[in-house]
């Protein structure tokens, strides 16, 4: 049965006690030049198949050495398995299905989320703190990346080298040489790995071509390695390993069939390496659950940077780490043109899953995922078939209501325990535990996705961010003045600049702009998921 679901109270913010009240956050009494520099590199569609989680079959010397020199995170999951719900909820430090991100690839159907307008990148917060922010290069937020996010977002700046003299910086590096595209592609080409000495899991049918696209998998990670190497190279040679904060983390699990799209650990469980000297004791191996929700909080509090109220990320570093968590949470909807619904929490040891949708099969054809070779393989072998034993289930009719796992035993979750009576208080336990997180967040995934979009842009308009105030609106000054702004648009973020021209560096607004020379002060705002607003300007005289 659905979980009833409390209607969200949206909280009306002005943009005025945004800027007071929000933004700026609240910054220990460290010193500039004391405060760690972050640095995030990312991946795609991997799982942990790396030398430092004990997988031997592969050659990753950077990342173990990493590993070596900081904390590897054992039970680190993401929030949906697949990159755009997970992003935006990494961006946000919010579940996906609570803010209405969670169907993949919004754009799909012709919109954008809005989340309530308290949300705000995080990466503001930073900002406004007096940190370079930069990004290269993906977003896929679900929404546009607001022009205030990043001091420079895309391929065109070198990272921490945008920054200014003694400015700390968090930057972020993705690498998306481990896409899953990149496992079906080229085709003619063979893997370097012997597909014949890699180990398949037990759900896989084991045909060449089925072990072809796994050892390219691992040929990916492999390429990643040499690339993560480099940028820490980098890092050594610029004098700045010893002061920053190195996060390694993927976006979600393999890219192959039934691991990404799903929320099985195959899909959810991710490699997270924290390297962070004189913080983080080097070799550590560290087992609290941790959501990619809370990689956002536990930057803020890496950088003393006071962690809004709202987020539902927790900080598991620094001096605001929360408590350990009980329980992960994951999501499942639209996977591109492909409707279903599925829930599931995990604990350090078992999955309990809910489908909503049990007379939808697993197997549902998807067009991009039918690309790769291992599932064509998959379902040529369904069809005659082909298949035994767990090979079989994925290719069900209908899915059972609850799903519900022992990973310490059954790691590839394959055994359904929800039904034996032996688990049943196990099983009901995490149900409530489930059902209590979806109450909690207001799960928007009761809603259909048509009144979503006509929530977000009514009538099929996307709403536009409408131009800030600016106080005094110019003149005459002696010595200085002090200039406010203010955007009637409730949960708009605000930025200003005084330079000229189209590209101009535009800084995040956290209250009153003194100015003490002569200026055009330039001002313009955006929400999330808005169109940003319209320039305005004003001129000042300072005499």
């Amino acid at each position: 049965m659905p979980v009833p679901i409390k209607r969200r109270k949206f909280i009306e913010l002005s943009s005025a006690t945004l800027a007071a009240m929000a933004l700026p956050g609240t910054v220990s009494n460290l010193l500039a030049g004391e405060r760690p520099n972050i640095l995030w590199i990312s991946c795609e569609d991997i799982s942990r198949e790396l030398g430092c989680y004990g997988y031997d079959n592969i050659s990753t010397p950077n990342l173990d050495r990493l590993a070596g020199q900081g904390a590897t995170f054992t039970n680190a999951y993401t929030v949906a398995p697949v990159c755009a719900p997970n992003r935006s909820g990494i961006i946000t430090c919010m579940y996906p299905n609570s803010i209405g991100s969670m169907h993949m690839r919004t754009s799909v159907k012709g919109y954008e989320a809005v989340p309530p307008p308290n949300v705000h990148c995080f990466t503001e917060y930073l900002r406004a703190a007096g940190y370079c922010c930069t990004n290269r290069s993906k977003t896929d937020y679900q929404f546009a990346a607001p022009f205030t996010a990043w001091d420079k977002n895309g391929t065109g700046h070198n990272d921490w080298d945008e920054r200014a003299p003694g400015q700390p910086f968090f930057s972020v590096i993705n690498f998306t040489m481990t896409h899953e595209s990149r496992i079906r592609e080229p085709l003619e080409k063979d893997p370097v790995k012997d597909p014949d000495g890699v180990t398949l899991p037990p759900y896989y049918p084991d045909t060449p071509l089925v072990r072809r696209d796994f050892a390219r998998y691992l040929d990916n990670i492999e390429q990643l390695d040499r690339e993560v190497g480099a940028v820490l190279e980098r890092l050594e040679r610029d004098g700045l390993s010893g002061s920053t904060a190195v996060f390694f983390w993927s976006d979600h699990g393999r890219g192959l069939p039934r691991a990404k799209r799903w929320i099985y650990d195959s899909g959810i469980q991710v490699p997270l390496i924290v390297r962070w000297p004189g913080v983080i004791e080097p070799g550590a191996v560290r087992d609290e659950l941790v959501s990619s929700i809370d990689l956002g909080a536990t930057a803020l509090s890496v950088a003393a940077v006071e962690v809004p109220t709202h987020m539902q990320g927790r900080a598991f570093l620094g001096d605001q780490k929360a408590p350990p968590r009980e329980y992960i949470f994951a999501h499942r909807d639209r996977m591109d043109e492909t409707y279903d619904m599925v829930r599931c929490a995990r604990d350090k040891r078992f999955k309990y899953i809910r489908n909503f949708n049990p007379e939808k099969p697993y197997a549902q054809s998807i067009a991009y995922m039918d690309l790769m070779p291992t599932m064509q393989e998959w379902r040529r072998l369904a069809a005659g078939g082909g298949l035994e034993g767990p090979q079989k289930f994925f290719f069900r009719d209908t899915k059972p209501v609850h799903e519900l796992y022992d990973t310490r035993t059954d790691p590839h979750e394959i055994n359904n325990l929800a039904y034996d009576p032996g688990y049943r208080q196990v099983r009901d336990r995490m149900s409530s535990a489930l059902e209590h997180w979806m109450q909690q967040i207001d799960d928007l995934g009761f809603v259909q996705e048509d009144e979503l979009k006509e929530r977000f842009m009514p009538g099929g308009v996307q709403p536009a961010t409408i131009a800030p105030v600016i106080s005094p609106g110019g003149g005459k000054f002696r010595r200085s003045v002090n200039v406010r702004l203010a955007c009637p648009t409730h949960g708009a973020s605000l930025a200003w600049t005084t330079e000229e021209g189209e590209n101009p560096a535009w800084k995040i607004y956290t209250g009153a702009i003194r100015l003490a020379q002569s200026s055009i002060l330039r001002t313009k705002a955006v929400r999330i998921g808005y169109k940003e607003s319209e320039e305005a300007q004003a001129s000042f005289e300072i005499f």
